[in-house]
């Protein structure tokens, strides 16, 4: 192996280690949290880790073991089950988060009717159909003998062997890319400026009554005025970086293996092997990332671990093992807190 062999196959060890741990930690808060299941959220949530956790286990070791040996892990049926799970997880990822800037899209901008418009039935309809269209293009791909291992990214995945099916399956690459990748980020632009608007609207506002409230005060300390203007300055970048954060590192992780997908298809354009590994690994990242953009760094997970550390909580945890203690712990955290306590 080749010192750039020997750094891949090493980033991918780390990249299955710590996803694994990541998404582990937030199917358990799943499961022993009672806040997080009433959340509609928590559903796509949960599809999402579902889907990240699978990838980790059947997709990430393949392509390890490719890097190492260079060739096809296992035989052809294997290969081929993989390959089949790669394409449906992935495409099922895009379309969970689409499905999660949905949700807040419509909690952001439409607050008084949200119950009414995103329960749980709309919910799992909206989860039936990214199954449906997930599963659609493998089923096609595994019927064409479109799936087989790609030495340009050590992993099995969608490959053509035949060159008389050329035609066909670039045109199979390019529809399958569009309606999953491109829809995927159509609809994340579209719904997280809508909350990114709302929410620029919402801060001029706190913005305008906490400039009238500093003028009347005139007695007011000079660094109480100080870090006033501090947080309305911070008011205004936090929804710009969250959203910034959902966006791009989603663009981040698929693009550059999705264009070099489509690159790759061309006969004029060389593609170096390592490059194809690279391009695999950032969109492996993505399954370490999501849990923490959309699960682990939310501000309830955050205070959940700040009484984690401090051990106040955890004596009380034992006294009663069964439930958290409500007069400490807030209601947003007690899930998060339950979770990690049992």
């Amino acid at each position: 192996m080749s010192i750039w062999e020997v750094i891949l196959a090493f980033v991918v060890v780390v990249l299955m280690l710590v996803a694994l741990l990541a998404n582990v930690l937030v199917l358990m808060c799943f499961l022993y949290s009672a806040d997080i299941r009433k959340q509609v959220p928590g559903l796509f949530i949960l599809n999402l880790t579902f889907c990240n956790l699978l990838m980790t286990v059947s997709n990430m070791p393949l392509t390890l073991a490719g890097i190492i040996y260079k060739s096809q892990p296992g035989g052809d049926q294997i290969c081929h089950i993989v390959g089949f799970l790669e394409t449906f997880l992935t495409t099922n990822s895009m379309l969970s988060m689409a499905a999660l800037s949905i949700d807040r899209w419509i909690a952001v901008v439409f607050p008084l009717s949200y119950h009414s418009k995103m329960r749980y039935r709309d919910a799992a309809l909206i989860l039936s159909y990214t199954w449906l269209h997930s599963v659609s293009f493998p089923i096609v791909a595994a019927s064409l003998s479109w799936v087989g291992f790609h030495h340009l990214y050590a992993s099995c995945t969608l490959y053509n062997k035949r060159p008389e099916d050329r035609t066909q399956f670039v045109i199979f690459t390019g529809v399958f890319h569009t309606l999953s990748f491109l829809l995927s980020l159509i609809v994340l632009c579209f719904t997280y400026l809508k909350v990114l608007k709302v929410a620029r609207f919402h801060c001029k506002r706190i913005d305008v009554i906490t400039m009238q409230t500093l003028v009347l005060l005139v007695d007011i300390h000079p660094s109480v005025r100080e870090r006033c203007l501090e947080e309305q300055k911070r008011r205004r970048q936090r929804a710009t970086k969250k959203i910034s954060t959902f966006i791009g590192t989603f663009i981040l992780c698929f693009a550059p293996y999705v264009i070099t997908r489509l690159v790759e298809l061309s006969s004029v354009v060389h593609i170096n092997s390592h490059w194809g590994i690279i391009s695999k690994c950032l969109a492996y990242s993505k399954v370490v990332s999501d849990p923490f953009v959309y699960s682990l760094l939310r501000h309830q997970y955050k205070k959940t671990r700040t009484h984690e550390s401090n051990g106040s909580l955890y004596v009380s945890q034992i006294r009663a093992p069964n439930q958290c203690h409500h007069k400490i712990i807030p209601k947003t955290a007690r899930g998060y807190l339950c979770c990690i306590f049992h």
